[in-house]
């Protein structure tokens, strides 16, 4: 079966974000001062061959361990689709 995995990554809420902040600032300047706690994160989109969905999501779980999220700093949601 073919799985397409969407990560989505993001620094933890205690982490401060200066990317965020000089986006939220940019924003204000702009005349948007409704724009509030702005984050800046990443989506990382695979795909992957798996026997069923459980196996791929625990596959996509240790890629994030081992390799695309820093779990000191940050945060990850996945979502998980089947293709094909």
């Amino acid at each position: 079966m073919q799985f397409q995995a969407r990560i989505l990554v993001a620094l933890k809420a205690s982490i401060l974000d200066p990317a965020g902040q000089a986006v939220e600032k940019a924003l204000h300047e702009q005349a948007f001062p409704e724009v509030q706690d702005v984050r800046i994160g990443r989506t990382i989109t695979l795909k992957l061959s798996a026997s069923n969905a459980a196996e791929a999501q625990a596959r996509v779980e240790q890629y994030c361990k081992k390799l695309l999220v820093n779990p000191v700093i940050e945060s990850s949601q996945v979502e998980l689709e089947e293709i094909g």
